[in-house]
């Protein structure tokens, strides 16, 4: 039973994050917007005095003109401008990234989640209380995340390379290459990199994704709104989705923010750590940045968690008699 669990959410997993990787991307590139140390070549551009002036005039000229920070944008014109920038093919980059990613860290968030539930439900009347629905996910949500953060890593520095000007751009080939480079240049700590962050994003989505789930199948049948079926499905998923993308949003923008800065050899980080992270976006660009892409967020989440649940239940169905 434990095993099988691990197999039906590893491969719903998988084909969830693929089919949901632009919108993904899409987000990340709208949680790094505002970032005030990304260097934008378009901002600062060098101007030449039109005419020399003798030397013994005291006078300077500025050889820089500011202009003022680009507008942001919402998520159709960030997947239009990477189009027509960057070509289609960049909507997937970095997908060898999140299918490792959804490998290891969904893969096993959803099967200790199942192992949990099949082992605190009550065996009487089959049912398990909403506390510990959410005591399984923050478990299984932890564990997940501390053994996909490397994927997870190399997954947003892939996603957000291509806002990037071209000499600052990391470059990496594919996810090994990625996780090699990091390794190499920065010190294997480096794939581990806001792995707090990870964990507690990971705890709350899945408490929130998984629990609410559950809880709102339940309901559903329990009312008899809907039978147990592909509509019982959807509507739940689209609950959870709902929720998952409500409460992990802010700890998701400055994970992002945490794992995309660049360390270099004797030049301090943009952020110290998670705290500073928040402390700094808030104070640069106001509260409301910690919902930074949350309509690509609840446009992946929701369909993700759609595509999730509803094919958990046919795999399920599928491995039945195993």
């Amino acid at each position: 039973m434990g095993l099988k669990g691990f197999v039906e959410g590893g491969v719903a997993s998988v084909i969830a994050g693929a089919s949901t990787h632009p919108l993904d991307l899409i987000k990340v590139r709208m949680q790094l917007q505002g970032e005030s140390h990304i260097p934008n070549l378009s901002s600062v551009q060098s101007c030449r005095p039109p005419f020399s002036l003798s030397s013994t005039a005291n006078i300077s000229l500025p050889t820089t003109l500011e202009a003022p920070p680009p507008p942001r944008v919402g998520p159709l014109s960030i997947g239009v401008r990477i189009i027509q920038t960057e070509g289609a093919a960049a909507l997937f980059s970095g997908i060898s990234a999140t299918l490792l990613r959804q490998t290891l860290y969904s893969t096993t968030r959803m099967g200790l989640y199942d192992v949990l539930k099949h082992k605190w439900t009550d065996p009487d009347t089959n049912t398990m209380p909403l506390v510990s629905k959410i005591g399984a996910g923050l478990i299984s949500g932890a564990v997940g995340a501390a053994v996909g953060n490397p994927a997870d890593v190399a997954m947003v520095r892939m996603q957000a390379d291509g806002r990037l000007p071209v000499d600052h751009r990391r470059n990496y080939k594919s996810v090994v290459d990625a996780l090699r480079q990091m390794s190499k240049q920065e010190g294997i700590a480096s794939l581990w990199r806001g792995s707090g962050l990870t964990v507690n994003r990971a705890m709350i989505v899945t408490a929130s994704q998984l629990a609410s789930y559950d809880q709102a199948k339940e309901m559903i049948l329990e009312k008899g709104l809907l039978s147990d079926g592909i509509g019982t499905h959807v509507a739940a998923s689209f609950v959870a989705g709902f929720v998952a993308s409500v409460a992990s949003n802010p700890i998701d923008v400055i994970k992002t923010r945490v794992m995309n800065m660049k360390v270099e050899p004797g030049v301090e980080p943009p952020y110290k750590g998670a705290l500073d992270c928040a402390v700094k976006t808030v104070k640069a660009e106001g509260p409301m940045a910690l919902y930074k892409g949350f309509i690509p967020t609840i446009s992946r989440q929701g369909p993700f968690t759609v595509v999730l649940f509803v094919t958990l239940e046919q795999v399920r169905k599928l491995l039945k008699d195993f």
